[in-house]
């Protein structure tokens, strides 16, 4: 009887890895996971997670001797694009190089241990930034408008650096925007169906926004992170675009998540020019056409059923606090 595979996920708590880690669960992996000092909700007790810090690379691989991973998921990074301007030398330490620690402690186990690792590195539509053509597949060029976009970049390369220059299994999943009810607070798709569900509660009675004309390619989380996996099941390492190649604004799905709860926008959303990045992008679609052709891969959630579900989700949580109140 084969023992299971083992996966380690850095920044597990996010939104992609709380589905990552039910789906290998599912698969019966075992799943162990990487946490920041500052990660909410974490027990104490929990065996299968490590305090560990992007900037910072000392515990590595004692990590790695303990786990023994067949397969590493570099999810864990700064993703904040509008915050990535305040704090462009954290964002490019941490997202930027802190995936070159990751590569080079994955090169070094490797050398040790004498077996292979899957590496799996979380890139960014954002790395396409002012669009040279579109849509946007595996060959398009990069010109990333943000630290964030440019640390992706970085990341991306020295992925494909690492996979010619050591024969390592390392992909790319160049993933498009992907939402759902586990999105940071921060980001813009979840600040409106917070803000929508704590308005008709009775909590809020405003919302500022920013550039509410850029268009983006969204899906679920939930169906990208099976891409994921499916890139490291495959018989050698390739990057892939990872998208549902269907754009829609930020007006869009505001219009969709204050309709899906009987509320007027016009009387409680208002334009910030504070908000609005120092380099926009504007629109971005991609070409999944690879992803479905090698992995077998479809997005499954429609763009109105995943901002229904993330405004249900919000309201259950709003109902809840007003109650207590």
């Amino acid at each position: 009887m084969t023992s299971p595979k083992s996966a380690l996920i850095t920044g597990i708590c996010g939104q992609d890895g709380h589905y990552l880690a039910q789906l290998l669960l599912s698969k019966g992996y075992r799943v162990y996971g990487t946490i920041s000092s500052r990660a909410p909700g974490v027990g104490e007790a929990d065996e299968n997670l490590f305090y560990w810090d992007l900037s910072d690379a000392t515990n590595l691989q004692q990590i790695f001797q303990e786990v023994q991973p067949d397969e590493v998921y570099n999810l864990a990074a700064q993703s904040h694009v509008r915050l990535s301007f305040e704090l462009p030398l954290h964002t490019a330490n941490v997202t930027g190089v802190g995936t070159l620690r990751v590569l080079e402690a994955i090169r070094q186990f490797q050398e040790t241990a004498g077996k292979q690792v899957r590496f799996y590195q979380a890139s960014s539509s954002e790395m396409f930034g002012k669009v040279r053509e579109s849509p946007q597949n595996e060959d398009t060029p990069f010109h990333p408008r943000s630290p964030y976009g440019c640390a992706k970049v970085f990341g991306f390369w020295q992925t494909v650096n690492y996979r010619e220059s050591y024969d390592m299994f390392a992909c790319n999943g160049i993933l498009f925007n992907h939402e759902s009810p586990y999105r940071g607070e921060a980001f813009v798709t979840r600040k409106i169906t917070r803000a929508a569900a704590r308005i008709k509660v009775g909590l809020q009675d405003q919302l500022k926004l920013g550039n509410t004309e850029s268009r983006r390619d969204w899906g679920f989380a939930g169906d990208y992170v099976e891409a994921m996996w499916r890139m490291l099941q495959q018989d050698s390492p390739d990057d892939f675009v990872v998208a549902t190649g269907k754009t829609h604004s930020v007006q869009d799905f505001l219009e969709i998540a204050f309709r899906h709860l009987d509320l007027t926008i016009e009387e409680v959303v208002e334009t910030d020019q504070n908000l609005f990045r120092p380099a926009e992008v504007d629109t971005l679609t991609g070409d999944a056409a690879k992803a479905r052709e090698k992995l077998g891969w479809e997005p499954k959630v429609s763009f109105e059923e995943l901002v229904q579900m993330m405004v249900d989700h919000d309201l259950k949580k709003a109902e809840k606090e007003a109650a207590s109140r």
